[in-house]
């Protein structure tokens, strides 16, 4: 597969992934909002979420071609980029929406994402899943690009 190839496809899955933890974002969102907690406070539990399930997915599912440099250092590294910019970018977006532009908690949510979501991926990308890429030869054994 060409490398052009290779990164649309990837894009595509970190899409994918990235929509059904907008799913897991909204319903945490929507569930502790209706629990009347304070809204910048659930939309942090509610990206905490949203990355955790991210992180597990992109391992497994858009970058599961390349060699894993350890599950403990990747999650660390996805936090410090996919979960800061999330995170930062998520409470300072919903802070101005919300409280200065009284959109609506959810509609505010949705727009904060997309505004992260490419930054995320290129993150992801360059450095939490860097490495070689690997590929399942005859019999299962792991053979490097």
């Amino acid at each position: 597969m060409t490398d052009a190839r290779t990164s649309h496809l990837r894009l595509i899955k970190f899409s994918l992934v990235g929509g059904i933890g907008i799913a897991v974002q909204l319903a945490v969102l929507a569930v502790l909002s209706a629990m009347r907690m304070n809204y910048l406070f659930a939309t942090g539990l509610a990206v905490e979420s949203a990355v955790l399930h991210n992180f597990l997915w992109h391992r497994r599912f858009t970058w599961a071609d390349r060699m894993d440099q350890g599950t403990l250092r990747r999650v660390f590294r996805f936090h410090l980029s996919n979960g800061a910019i999330s995170l930062f970018g998520n409470i300072l977006l919903m802070r101005w929406l919300v409280g200065s532009l009284h959109f609506p908690v959810v509609i505010s949510n949705l727009l904060t994402i997309a505004a992260c979501w490419l930054a995320n991926f290129v993150a992801s990308d360059r450095w939490v899943f860097r490495g070689p890429a690997c590929r399942t030869g005859f019999r299962g054994q792991v053979k490097l690009r």
